[in-house]
């Protein structure tokens, strides 16, 4: 098991198995806010890519948040899992839907400081996060990126659970996972330095590599 120092080294780690990716067109880097970002932001400059971010909100049941029926992303993008959500009324799912659509929409106004919408039609958008645990966010963001016109889905994280990679590597087209353990706890385990990336930090990253 190998221990990150910080995000940064992550994405270095990450970026030397994607290197097949260098010098393809149309490929874009999206880091899953906010933990994924600086890890993505050392990936987008040694492809050579541009970065940007992608949010994503998951819909969780309202009497257990961390169980997602759904998610939501830029540009209208609802994706819902209909035999988890087929057990809410619609009341419930619009209720929830309204909530984090509110959050969405503060944290793209927030990120994309007055750029374009995000547009991934006929790209090969590269997913990146700090780790994989259960896999539900990724997956989500996935499904929002093919909604968004993505014409290939690359999910890349430097550490994953086993089990969530292989739920992953179904829905995308490819899955580069720098280790799964056999021992998978948290994704914080992983890293000398997980704290928590603010705003600001995103922004920063953001502008850096504008």
């Amino acid at each position: 098991m190998t221990t990150y120092r910080d995000r940064a080294e992550a994405g270095r780690v990450l970026a030397n198995r994607l290197t097949a990716l260098i010098g393809e067109p149309d490929v874009i880097v999206l880091g899953l806010v906010r933990g994924g970002v600086p890890v993505a932001r050392v990936v987008a400059e040694r492809l050579g890519a541009p970065l940007d971010v992608l949010v994503v909100r998951k819909l969780g049941m309202p009497w257990a948040r961390e169980v997602a029926f759904g998610a939501l992303g830029p540009g209208g993008v609802q994706v819902l899992n209909e035999a988890v959500a087929s057990r809410l009324s619609n009341d419930d799912i619009t209720e929830v839907s309204h909530r984090e659509q509110a959050e969405l929409e503060r944290r793209e106004q927030l990120y994309r400081g007055g750029r374009p919408q995000l547009d991934l039609n006929g790209r090969t958008a590269v997913i990146v996060d700090d780790g994989l645990a259960t896999g539900a966010t990724a997956r989500a963001s996935v499904q929002v990126a093919r909604q968004l016109g993505a014409r290939r889905v690359v999910v890349a994280v430097p550490v994953g659970a086993q089990e969530a990679y292989e739920l992953l590597a179904a829905d995308a087209d490819q899955v580069v996972c720098a280790q799964r353990p056999p021992e998978f706890g948290a994704v914080s385990a992983f890293y000398e330095d997980f704290h928590e990336v603010s705003d600001d930090e995103v922004i920063e990253a953001l502008t850096a590599t504008a």
